[in-house]
């Protein structure tokens, strides 16, 4: 995500920043900082963890890494601003650590500004050295988790369980499309969990976001049952503008509403480059573009707040 510009959305919140510390520090009572709930995906533990349960995750500058309890952290969007939409965000990072900062917290923070409630996910990583996980069986678990909890507590951040979307960075964008354009594996047994009520709801998102996906996942293997669509990727990514041309192809032929922009000059992770490239360092209003445009940020006075999360998706 870039940050140099005052007209890309990401940037509008950095910029405000200054000035909201200057107003405080001339406020004899000044407001405390929000705070944000941390909360544990699976009560009792994550299937499989239960041997590295008690290891600290470890966290440097902007990444975190073994995540052996994984959660989300919710940045519900101000009530007098809530259109009732929620996204769940994948950070990125090889499935060896995850991009806390810029392609996490950050980007839950611009959501917010739009109305959007976000819930930042930590994952298992399945190419951390030593790691026991998988990525087709943990860190998938884990997103379709946090999608099931985000429409099971619907109620409690005024979120429409019809409007519940994933928004995945390179690795987390490999999840997304695991989530949202590959068919639903059977349910494993897995020993010492029992199945609640969470696990009943639907892990199916109502639109898919992807920056930079890679390439797991793709080509879909459930292309006509996928969600709306916005991807994002560089031209000179070896890894992933591929995958992310092949994924817009299938969906546009498979008659799914999907967006594609391909950046010139741009490679992987362009959301981190000092770009001078004005098209670069515009690409989240393009997300915003779409997001409008889909409806996702329009406000919805009728949330139903007695609904049966999940009821209309798979």
């Amino acid at each position: 995500m870039t940050w140099a510009r005052p007209r890309a959305w990401w940037t509008r919140l950095v910029l405000a920043l200054p000035f909201v510390l200057i107003g405080a520090a001339d406020d004899p009572a000044p407001v405390p900082p929000p705070r944000y709930d941390a909360i544990a995906l699976w009560p009792g533990g994550a299937p499989g963890s239960a041997a590295r349960a008690k290891e600290a995750e470890i966290g440097r500058d902007y990444w975190v890494r073994n995540v052996h309890a994984p959660s989300l952290l919710a940045f519900p969007a101000a009530p007098e601003h809530n259109n009732g939409a929620a996204i769940v965000i994948v950070p990125g990072g090889g499935h060896r650590l995850l991009v806390w900062t810029n392609e996490g917290t950050r980007v839950a923070t611009a959501l917010n500004r739009y109305g959007v409630s976000a819930f930042v996910l930590k994952y298992r990583l399945a190419r951390e050295p030593g790691t026991p996980y998988s990525i087709e069986g943990d860190a998938v678990d884990d997103a379709r988790r946090a999608i099931r909890w985000v429409r099971a507590n619907a109620t409690r951040y005024g979120i429409d369980p019809a409007r519940v979307g994933i928004m995945g960075f390179s690795a987390g964008g490999e999840l997304v499309s695991l989530v949202a354009d590959n068919p639903a594996p059977p349910p494993r047994t897995r020993a010492a969990y029992k199945p609640d009520a969470i696990d009943a709801l639907s892990a199916r998102p109502d639109f898919q976001v992807l920056v930079f996906p890679g390439p797991l996942g793709i080509p879909a293997k459930a292309a006509a049952s996928a969600p709306p669509a916005f991807i994002t990727a560089g031209s000179l990514d070896a890894c992933c503008a591929a995958p992310a041309v092949t994924l817009y192809e299938q969906l546009r032929k498979a008659g799914v509403s999907a967006e594609l922009h391909m950046y010139a000059e741009a490679d992987h992770a362009f959301n981190l480059d000092e770009s001078n490239r004005i098209s670069i360092l515009h690409w989240p209003d393009r997300l915003a573009d779409w997001l409008a445009d889909g409806g996702w940020l329009e406000a919805r006075k009728h949330v139903e707040r007695g609904r049966a999360p999940g009821s209309t998706n798979r």
